[in-house]
């Protein structure tokens, strides 16, 4: 398999799992601001600035995923912006946390998880568009 059909697959797995990865977080994030009362009690003491961003945010990931599918440099920089104000955000977090504010702990993973995604989906589109 040649450098270019390899990199033009992953930039398709790439943009496949923005885009899901997009649409996931909508449908989370939407039942947990605008849901049932069960479904905003479940979120615990989750901040509230984090659960408006990642909600909004997972909007710019199914973007940044079309346009990547597409092969569009703008995904390329939408994923880079989506990726730094991701540790922005999570830095914020950390500030909230030290400063003794409530949390969940599994909004530590969450956000980690969201940074070494984005890092990829970045990296990919990167060596994939370059040029």
């Amino acid at each position: 398999m040649s450098l270019t059909s390899a990199s033009g697959w992953s930039l398709k797995a790439a943009a496949a799992v923005g885009v899901v990865f997009g649409l996931l977080t909508i449908v989370s994030g939407g039942n947990a601001l605008f849901g049932d009362v069960g479904a905003r009690e479940a979120v615990g003491n989750a901040v509230p600035f984090v659960l408006w961003f990642n909600f909004a945010a997972g909007f710019a990931y199914v973007a940044a995923g079309a346009g990547l599918l597409f092969r569009r440099r703008w995904g390329l920089w939408l994923s880079v912006a989506i990726l730094v104000a991701t540790i922005f955000v999570f830095i914020a977090f950390g500030v909230h946390v030290q400063q003794g504010g409530l949390y969940e702990t599994r909004t530590v993973g969450a956000m980690v998880l969201r940074i070494c995604v984005w890092a990829l989906i970045a990296f990919l589109a990167r060596r994939s568009l370059r040029g």
